[in-house]
């Protein structure tokens, strides 16, 4: 057999089971209402959470940014292609969680991918002797960091802060590191971080906290997850996603600023990486501005009235609408090919609402990922969620 076929029957078998995946292309800029594959379709699918990845402000901002800098920076960091809106850019994200961390500083990557990877295996350098001890529902760029770095891991049950501490107290690691998400990607809810980090600080542990679908829509000014729950401790080390609810691009980490040069010192996916275009530092600038002005506020409050929408005019007997009071509502559904179909109804009727299979959720658990923006009109989430009643129904009676 030769290479090729196997690569053909592994892909005829994803088919069978309901599992392959299939790209559409979208024909104009992110937001609620889009043209793909040549169709109109109102889309609930996008991290935008705020509605600001085609803002104007921000826009004209990058404008202005490649006018100055240009489209390149030219190298990594580390050599040449470090530039001045980009430590503009870490000092205003470390301000963001100044209130949180003590001696905090924030290093900006390219990717959430790449910082949650990155930031995992320095740490995991710091000494022979680490254990992780991950969340059983953390992200895969968490995952892949843990086995990149070929850390010891510790997997503990979703939000079971009991069995976390039972672990916590049997290791003997002289490094101990807590992973978790604060916003789940594909169940919408939150982990008990108040809890977790007591545990963190009673038993000498770092406490990373992913806070890619937190950060711009939780807190008052939007900080995240650590100003949601008021939380300040020299344990933290946080990641904050700039490309969903920041609506541009790029990560950052935010630690002890003894941390921060650590990783600049062996977080090999920002020192093996040509630094991000200087232009994308420039906008996301302007996009903090809103996030912690009276806009943002004002977005922050039109996402949770819409959300409470959705809960009150879905009304389901036999799929589970996941309790969520974040931007992310999932309906379970359970099984894939029924999962798919329930997309497709969807989009025939001129919604973009994916279906989300095994592996990125466990088996037996597959569901529709509704994601719900401030861009979003209240008709628009009413006339969603009586789709959906009437799909369930029609499919129920059939």
């Amino acid at each position: 057999m030769s290479p090729v076929d196997i690569v053909r029957n592994r892909l005829a078998t994803l088919e069978c089971q309901g599992l392959h995946r299939k790209r559409r292309t979208s024909h104009s800029a992110c937001g609620t209402r889009l043209i793909v594959d040549g169709e109109s379709v109102k889309a609930f699918c996008s991290n935008d959470y705020l509605g600001l990845a085609a803002d104007p402000r921000i826009a004209q901002a990058l404008k202005e940014g490649v006018d100055r800098y240009g489209v390149g920076s030219g190298a990594s960091h580390l050599i040449s292609g470090h530039h001045r809106v980009h430590y503009q850019l870490e000092a205003r994200l470390a301000s963001f969680v100044s209130d949180h961390i003590p001696n905090v500083a924030a290093l900006y990557f390219s990717t959430g991918y790449m910082a949650n990877v990155g930031a995992i295996a320095a740490l995991a350098a710091l000494d022979p002797d680490v254990e992780v001890f991950s969340e059983a529902l953390n992200h895969a760029s968490l995952i892949d960091g843990m086995r990149l770095a070929r850390v010891r891991t510790s997997i503990y049950g979703h939000c079971d802060v009991e069995e976390l501490e039972s672990r916590l107290s049997a290791s003997t690691a002289k490094v101990k590191l807590v992973v978790t998400d604060s916003v789940f990607s594909m169940d919408g809810d939150l982990a008990p971080i108040p809890r977790i980090l007591q545990l963190c600080e009673k038993h000498g542990a770092w406490l990373l906290v992913d806070d890619a679908h937190g950060f711009g829509t939780l807190g008052e000014h939007g900080h995240g997850v650590l100003e949601y729950f008021s939380l300040r401790s020299d344990h933290l080390i946080y990641v904050g996603t700039l490309g969903k609810a920041a609506g541009v691009g790029g990560a950052f980490v935010a630690a002890d600023s003894r941390v921060i040069d650590w990783l600049v010192q062996r977080a090999r996916s920002y020192v093996y990486s040509t630094a991000s275009p200087s232009a994308l530092a420039q906008a996301l600038l302007a996009s903090l501005d809103i996030i912690e002005g009276a806009d943002g506020k004002g977005r922050r409050a039109r996402l949770a009235h819409l959300i409470n929408l959705l809960n009150r005019e879905l009304h389901l007997e036999r799929w589970t609408k996941l309790q969520s009071s974040t931007a992310i509502q999932p309906v379970l559904l359970g099984d894939n090919e029924q999962a798919t179909q329930v997309s497709k109804k969807l989009h025939e009727a001129g919604y973009w609402v994916p279906a989300i299979r095994p592996p990125t959720v466990p088996v037996g658990t597959a569901r529709l990922r509704i994601t719900l923006s401030a861009a979003h009109s209240d008709e628009d989430v009413v006339a969603l969620a009586n789709t959906l009643n009437h799909i369930e129904s029609t499919l129920q009676r059939s």
